[in-house]
């Protein structure tokens, strides 16, 4: 399979990246500044590396239609930064929709926060309590997720939407739980690894198309 991953170079893009190479795909890693991969990658010739700017759109459809040989799949791991746009997830999002309908790439697989939530989902206390925090101190963000959430689903793509906890930094994959009904308290956290493993999960299985599932590491 051919993956163009946007958001590459970030902190769950580079296990991402790493994961999908070692399970036999060749990857097309957006990215603002090429300097922010591991030489790993940018010397592996089952990677191209494409420099551009998702929130302007400047190089996406670069990414996703390749030389005439449009890609398999899109999976999107952006995350918001203090310094970036507020509305980062939902601007990039548009311009990678553009780009898959032009190209006839149809499934793509999106990472948001666990605090954008379907109607009528059941939430523990804490994920209320996480939820209210959110809305306190990163409205804009949530916002901007909830909006990108909405433009996928309205879209004529095979999207699955995966929702995280809190990511951490561990270094290597291990057990971990999903599902769309997946309850979350205040405590549950994700490996960026696990994560990265998930969503290549959904790719190979073709799992969770059109929904929305949630994944949390074993306690």
């Amino acid at each position: 399979m051919r993956i163009a991953v946007f958001g590459a170079s970030g902190r769950t893009g580079r296990p991402l990246v790493e994961q999908a190479l070692d399970r036999g795909h060749e990857v097309v890693a957006f990215v603002r500044d090429p300097a922010g991969l591991p030489s790993a990658f940018r010397d592996d010739d089952r990677v191209t590396v494409v420099e551009g700017d998702a929130y302007t759109g400047d190089g996406v459809d670069r990414a996703v239609g390749g030389d005439g040989v449009p890609v398999d799949a899109v999976v999107s791991v952006l995350g918001q930064t203090k310094e970036g746009p507020d509305d980062l997830l939902t601007a990039a999002g548009g311009h990678l929709l553009v780009a898959m309908e032009e190209h006839g790439v149809d499934r793509i697989v999106t990472l948001v926060g666990a605090g954008v939530r379907e109607e009528g989902e059941s939430v523990s206390l804490g994920g209320k309590v996480m939820g209210s925090l959110l809305k306190l101190l990163a409205r804009a963000a949530l916002e901007d997720a909830r909006d990108h959430v909405e433009a996928v689903r309205a879209s004529d793509t095979r999207w699955t939407v995966v929702r995280g906890p809190r990511l951490t930094e561990e270094p290597e994959a291990g057990a971990f739980r999903h599902g769309t009904d997946l309850t979350l308290g205040m405590r549950d956290t994700a490996a960026r690894a696990n994560v990265a493993a998930f969503v290549l999960d959904c790719l190979e299985d073709d799992r969770y198309v059109r929904e929305m599932p949630k994944i949390a590491d074993d306690r």
